[in-house]
């Protein structure tokens, strides 16, 4: 379904970079474009003629199709053209693109490259889960949800939090990058990566100044932390809101794990767990197609991920459900704890705070995240100090011939499937991508048409609780740039050609099968 304008608007709202139209005539109210995110959708709200939401639709009309620019390329390549599909999370396509050559030649990295590879990548995470929360998440507690449009961004963050706070953030991202950018090259498209390990060994010098960085990097989670217990959790309605149904989702949930069941972000198993907290599935990321499928609907370009022993029924949560959710409130639920000190006690902190194993609101993936924000600091202080990480023997070089691998890593926004096939040359020739929004699909469809359902009544509606609306999908750190599949057939057209009052005067609809009709 797409929103369009071709009656007299009753009401509107303006809101800086996002736009709500309410159009009462046809029982709509389109957000479009969706704001603080990656990548681009709307949100398209039907209501009946009591004001009552029938449906809301969460809708992602971009498509990029990266598998289709991958085929016939040098597997090799696919570090660095992959790491251009998002530039928040070019590092976890990176890894993932690196540890699927590694099985796709059949060789494993020396123990100094993998340290490496995982310092870099908890680095990364550092920084891309502080990024999250003072600047697209964040505002919506910092300063409010139904704050002006114009204060929820970093500047309302900074004036409610102080300048010295602000000037700690941009200081901590800053050197943050300067360190991928140091042992990776550059900090947004690294040339780290390589089949069997990395391009470049560490110097003692290097060591020293992630050792530095990382000491600073577990305060300054801490410290983040402790702005969120006192914004939000020391704020009854923000608790409530939290909590509440609207805003409560029964699924599975899926995340990688160490021997432990510990979250890890690098390496492990997938673990599944059921609504109720039980182990469902234990497996590694070269047998995914055994337990993910897709499925697709024809109002967005993003296929909608489900767990394939159980079948597609739906878009329903509860104990049956074939849904599952990746991220940071996935990943912690999925897990039995955390491998690191600090980080185990915020993870107990979690649990008992929420009433216990799992917790089900989607946006406890805020506070989700900076448990894991201090997970990754503390790792990368562990990795940091590690005597053997400049240990020069940083590769193994590839002599077997390639046919197909898999890589596997947690994204900051979830799990991160690269699937490649090849030729005895290495060109690809077929390549899959399952990137987390994509896990999340379904369950962000259905907890955008909830809050909309919960929120929403009759046709005096305030722009704050649109932005409510926005809340449910913005918890997931959704990044659609690199969700969107190709669908079977023909990219499905509409063109409109309209005269100078507005009315449509013709119409030009192209099927996914191809048929092109005019209405």
């Amino acid at each position: 379904m797409t929103a369009k304008k071709n009656v007299p608007v009753e009401e509107a709202w303006q809101t800086g970079a996002a736009r709500a139209q309410a159009d009462y005539t046809r029982r709509r109210i389109t957000i479009d474009p969706i704001t603080r995110l990656e990548g681009h959708g709307k949100i398209d709200i039907v209501l009946d003629a009591r004001g009552q939401v029938e449906h809301a639709y969460f809708q992602v009309p971009e498509l990029r199709g990266f598998e289709r620019f991958a085929q016939g390329r040098l597997a090799e390549d696919m570090p660095q053209i992959t790491s251009r599909i998002c530039g928040v999370c070019p590092t976890a396509h990176h890894m993932a693109a690196t540890k699927a050559l590694d099985a796709l030649y059949q060789v494993s990295p020396p123990p100094a490259a993998r340290k490496i590879r995982e310092l870099i990548y908890s680095t990364f995470m550092v920084e891309d889960h502080a990024l999250h929360f003072y600047f697209l998440g964040g505002p919506d507690f910092v300063v409010g949800p139904t704050a002006p449009a114009a204060e929820r961004n970093i500047l309302g963050v900074i004036a409610r939090v102080g300048e010295e706070t602000a000037k700690k953030v941009i200081a901590m991202r800053r050197r943050l990058r300067e360190l991928m950018a140091l042992a990776g090259g550059k900090a947004v498209h690294p040339v780290l990566g390589l089949p069997g390990g990395v391009a470049k060994r560490f110097t003692p010098e290097m060591q020293a100044a992630f050792r530095e960085t990382a000491a600073d990097a577990v305060e300054f989670a801490r410290f983040t932390l402790g702005i969120f217990e006192t914004v939000v959790l020391k704020n009854p309605d923000y608790v409530k809101l939290i909590v509440s149904d609207t805003f409560t989702h029964r699924t599975c949930y899926m995340g990688l794990v160490d021997e432990q069941n510990r979250v890890n972000f690098y390496d492990g198993q997938i673990r599944v767990v059921t609504p109720e907290g039980r182990e469902w599935a234990k497996f590694p990321g070269a047998r995914y197609l055994d337990y993910v499928a897709e499925h697709v609907e024809p109002w967005s370009y993003v296929k909608f991920c489900y767990l394939k022993p159980l079948g597609w029924k739906g878009f329903t949560d509860g104990p049956d459900t074939s849904i599952y959710a990746v991220a940071p409130l996935a990943r912690l639920n999925a897990a039995d704890g955390m491998a690191t000190p600090e980080a185990q006690a915020a993870y107990e902190k979690f649990f008992a705070t929420l009433g216990g194993k799992p917790v089900h609101h989607t946006l406890a993936n805020h506070w989700a995240r900076l448990v894991e924000l201090l997970y990754a600091a503390e790792r990368m202080q562990e990795l940091a100090a590690d005597p053997g990480l400049t240990d020069p023997n940083v590769r193994t070089l590839p002599t077997a011939t390639p046919r197909e691998g898999i890589g596997v890593v947690e994204a900051p926004r979830g799990t991160l499937f690269h699937h490649y096939q090849t030729d005895e040359r290495g060109v690809i020739q077929k390549a899959n991508l399952i990137v987390a929004t994509q896990n999340n699909a379904a369950r962000i469809a259905m907890s955008v048409e909830k809050a909309a359902k919960g929120l929403l009544r009759g046709n005096d509606i305030p722009e704050g609780l649109l932005n409510m609306v926005e809340m449910a999908f913005r918890a997931y750190d959704p990044c659609h740039g690199c969700a969107t599949h190709s669908l079977p057939g023909s990219m499905p057209l509409l063109v409109e050609v309209r005269d100078h009052r507005g009315a449509i005067v013709a119409r030009l609809r192209r099927h996914l099968d191809g048929r092109v009709e005019h209405e």
